[in-house]
């Protein structure tokens, strides 16, 4: 284990940044650096604004639901948890939960468990994410964001975990957040 002065210990030096890109979701700054072994170099950040949530919604019979979309970043279409964005300063995390939930699936859970944090990408990006365990769910009315053209499935927790093994599911966040609730479950029955 690290001493608390080791963990804070930055062995790079930021000579000057400059951004190179701005939208109201990212920006990406070029910085000129030296790296540690004391050679200059450049490093470019994804500065990401909002936090990524994701939520497994669970019901009484251990049935999830996944959101699909097609992804314009991969040109593929993605099954996924259902996940959005919170606005750093504009609600709570788990506030942002639950709205993601009842936009894309359009179900209400009462009884919520935050089950990890996690950085999605920290070589090149900044963006953290939380992801959440919903259970006692009722179903509302979905009402997606018009950049969302989503279907729902709902599954067993286990057949979602299958295709998160075979790589029917390739979406790192929801591979993380599954693999862990999976863990989880495991040892609450040892």
């Amino acid at each position: 284990m690290l001493s608390e002065a080791e963990k804070r210990h930055n062995p790079w030096k930021t000579l000057s940044g400059e951004v190179k890109y701005d939208n109201k979701w990212i920006n990406v700054t070029e910085y000129a650096v030296i790296n540690p072994s004391g050679n200059p170099g450049i490093y470019g950040k994804v500065h990401f604004k909002n936090i990524a949530v994701g939520v497994i919604p669970l019901d009484e019979n251990n049935f999830t639901y996944l959101v699909g979309q097609f992804r314009y970043t991969l040109d593929e279409y993605s099954w996924e948890m259902p996940e959005g964005g919170c606005l750093i300063g504009t609600e709570s995390i788990l506030e942002t939960a639950k709205r993601e939930l009842l936009e894309e699936t359009g179900l209400i859970a009462e009884e919520w468990t935050e089950l990890m944090k996690l950085h999605t990408s920290n070589s090149v990006s900044d963006e953290v994410g939380y992801a959440f365990v919903a259970r006692k769910l009722s179903q509302s009315v979905s009402n997606p964001e018009e950049t969302e053209e989503l279907k729902i499935w709902k599954l067993p927790f286990e057949e979602a975990l299958e295709m998160v093994l075979i790589g029917q599911i390739t979406d790192a966040f929801t591979c993380m957040a599954f693999l862990k609730l999976k863990i989880i479950m495991d040892r609450d029955f040892v």
